[in-house]
């Protein structure tokens, strides 16, 4: 026993969100649903925007970007928690390990960077509308999405790199469904305070600070919207923001909840299931909530469909 304390961990064993085989059936299914919905409902968003010139503005430019993070941050998780449904033994490697937290974390902040770059977008486009175009112009919506881009590769950096340089001996079962901070410093066989302040920091940049910037920018919109005369430029508004709105409190809320907290010892059910809002959910809601509800891809859609010929832009 003493020796095996000291040997490093070459894998990871997964105790997921069941060990009952008929609930991980059923679980299967619901992931397997979700995930198709997910991968077909963002790829839709990206070619359809891609297709169509009449959405080539800034806020279809994010949008298109906010649909590859949620692609990205989906696959790195929900097709092993798909494997690992069907299978006794949930294993993942140590390099597997690692690479799925650089990933998930990449396009995890980075999808944090961009909403809170959406909704500056929505505030000009409310509050200075006949300034827009000269404010998001092509140019600096590009600088955006690029420095959302930089700000999730950022964090991941910082906190992989703080995670990994602990050593980890001996414990190898993570209560968890994937290789998650939180749970995976549960097995570290050394002090986490650095690493857990480190992580504390960088959710203070790419969570609270994004946050902040959210509610101003919906303060001022709410704000500008009052005092509209049109009832029909109000409802507008109001629908727009609110689809914003309901991805950010899903979003922000579940990860604030598990990141922004001292990290107990051990990890109860509801972290596990707090986690699937913001890893499962909420990458299939996005195109859901922006394309259903939003006449310019309804007429996308039917422009797409009644005639071959288009024009990609940028």
């Amino acid at each position: 026993m003493g020796e095996e304390n000291h040997t490093f961990v070459a894998e990871f064993i997964f105790l997921g969100l069941s060990q009952d085989l008929q609930t991980q059936i059923l679980l299967f299914i619901l992931f397997l649903i979700i995930y198709l919905l997910t991968v077909l409902g963002n790829l839709f968003i990206i070619i359809l925007i891609f297709m169509d010139s009449r959405l080539h503005t800034p806020m279809y430019f994010f949008l298109r970007n906010l649909s590859f993070t949620d692609l990205c941050f989906s696959t790195s998780i929900v097709p092993q928690v798909l494997v690992h449904f069907l299978v006794k033994r949930k294993t993942i490697s140590f390099l597997g390990c690692m690479t799925q937290i650089i990933v998930f974390l990449l396009v995890g902040c980075t999808e944090c960077a961009l909403l809170a770059v959406m909704s500056y977008d929505r505030y000009v486009a409310v509050c200075k509308p006949l300034h827009y175009y000269t404010i998001m112009t092509q140019q600096v919506c590009l600088q955006l999405a690029l420095g959302s881009w930089a700000s999730g590769a950022l964090v991941s950096l910082v906190d992989t790199t703080f995670t990994f340089q602990l050593p980890y001996q001996g414990q190898n079962i993570i209560n968890h469904y994937f290789c998650e901070l939180p749970a995976l410093l549960k097995l570290a066989s050394a002090d986490t305070y650095r690493t857990e302040t480190a992580i504390f920091a960088m959710g203070v940049v790419i969570l609270l600070a994004p946050v902040s910037l959210i509610l101003v920018s919906y303060w001022n919109i709410i704000s500008t919207v009052i005092r509209m005369q049109s009832g029909e430029g109000r409802l507008k508004a109001f629908s727009t923001c609110g689809s914003h709105l309901t991805v950010v409190v899903l979003f922000y809320g579940s990860g604030i909840f598990t990141y922004m907290r001292p990290n107990s010892k051990t990890t109860k059910v509801q972290n596990k299931v707090i986690s699937v809002f913001y890893t499962v959910v909420t990458p299939m809601l996005n195109p859901i909530i922006y394309s259903l509800r939003n006449k310019d891809v309804k007429g996308a859609l039917r422009r797409l469909t009644g005639r071959k010929s288009f024009s990609p832009g940028w």
